[in-house]
Parts: structure tokens; sequence; C-alpha cells
């Protein structure tokens, strides 16, 4: 099994990425986040664990709005360095770790949080079983990750366009063959994994989750019109 790729060391992919995140507008601000977000309970008086925290703007977020203790971790050296740098708390434990090293972690915890990251991890039942033993009983587990529909083509996402280059349609292959996926994202050979979604529901469901809500979150025309906009 291989572990998780570290990309954010390619200097090229760290500025990409930071420069597009810091976008007024961007798809995970305007459609990831709200979604994601949207599911959380009352957190005052919780423990949260964060995998893949990136610069810890939710681990920030999650103290203001009364949780009692934070553990982030990351697989990016420099992601955690802009974490410690703007977003410290003393109530905030920031780690340098691969998610696939869990039993690094100590206690039990509330919620387990994870934007965006899970589909970079081969092993996704070990990783929900892991996730199961940090939980407190009755715990919740909230995640958001990139749609299968995007992770299946093993050419990256690609699209048919008609005479006129408007959009016909999104070319959907290899959907059915779960597995690595090596696409180009900001530079080439971003690794990740791609998983049909009933092999996620099961997965869920044989490490002993109820599944109580899963969101497709779907762009506005004014969220689709913020993006176009933006890019000129």
């Amino acid at each position: 099994m291989k572990e998780s790729q570290n990309i954010f060391v390619n200097e090229v992919f760290f500025t990409g990425y930071k420069e597009i995140r810091g976008r007024e507008y961007n798809y995970n601000i305007l459609l990831e986040q709200p979604a994601i977000m949207g599911l959380l309970p009352n957190i005052n008086g919780k423990r949260i664990l964060d995998l893949g925290c990136g610069y810890g703007e939710k681990c920030i977020e999650f103290i203001n709005q009364g949780a009692v203790e934070v553990v982030g971790i990351d697989i990016s050296k420099k992601m955690l360095e802009v974490a410690k740098e703007k977003n410290s708390n003393s109530k905030i434990t920031y780690l340098e770790s691969r998610m696939e090293n869990l039993e690094i972690i100590k206690g039990d915890f509330d919620i387990v949080y994870s934007s965006l990251a899970i589909h970079y991890i081969e092993d996704f039942k070990k990783l929900i079983e892991n996730i199961s033993d940090l939980l407190k009983k009755g715990g919740l587990l909230i995640f958001s990750q990139e749609h299968p529909f995007s992770t299946a083509p093993k050419g990256g996402i690609s699209w048919e366009y008609g005479e006129n280059e408007e959009v016909l349609h999104y070319k959907l292959s290899d959907y059915l063959e779960s597995g690595e996926r090596e696409v180009e994202w900001l530079v080439e050979g971003v690794r990740k994994y791609h998983r049909t979604f009933s092999e996620i529901i099961n997965i869920l469901i044989e490490s002993n989750f109820e599944i109580e809500e899963v969101i497709e979150p779907k762009p506005t025309k004014e969220d689709i019109k913020k993006i176009r906009t933006r890019s000129g």
C-alpha cells in the first residue's frame, strides 16, 4: 500500500494552491464549505479532530464556535507553518502526519471532520475503521471528498464541446474501476484514489456508521457567474 502523496513539497503546486485558496470566489468557498459546515451540530463543548486541516482556518473557527479542544493534522509542513502563524490557539494542537497514521492521536473525539482530503488516501476501509476507534459513542464523522464522477476518468476530467466551443456534456469513463488515478492539477502527477458510491457507502456501513445525510451541492447560476467573472 502506498502512503499518501505529499504534493505540497512541490513549490509550483503549493504556490498555485495558495493562489486558488486566496481568491474571493472559488467552488470551495461557494459550494463545498457551506455544504459541509451546514452538517455540523452545535459544537459548544465538543472535542474535534480535523483530518487534513491545511491552514487551520476551520480549527480556529471551531474554537470560536465553542469547541473545547481541536486537533488538526496535515501531511504538509508548509501548510502547518501557515496554520501556526495565522490560526494558533492554546486549545488547538497541530500535528504533521499522514492520515494513515492516526495511531499517534490520543483520546476520544465528539466529531471527526475532514474537508476534501479523504480521496487522497488509498485504504479507505482502514481509515474509516481508525476514525471509528477515535470517536466517542454517538460521535460524528463529517467529511467531503471529490465527487466519484470527478475522480473516475483515468485521464482526468474532460468535456465534450460543440462547434462553437459550447459545453455539450461531461465525459464520464472508468467509473466502475476503483483504484489509483494520477492526474494533472496545477502540476502533473497528482495522485488520488477513485471509489464508487457503493464502495464508499458500504464501507461506512460495515464500519458501523449510520449514514444520516449525503449532499451533492449544485452551483447556482450566480455561483457560476462569480467564478467566470473572476476567471476573466
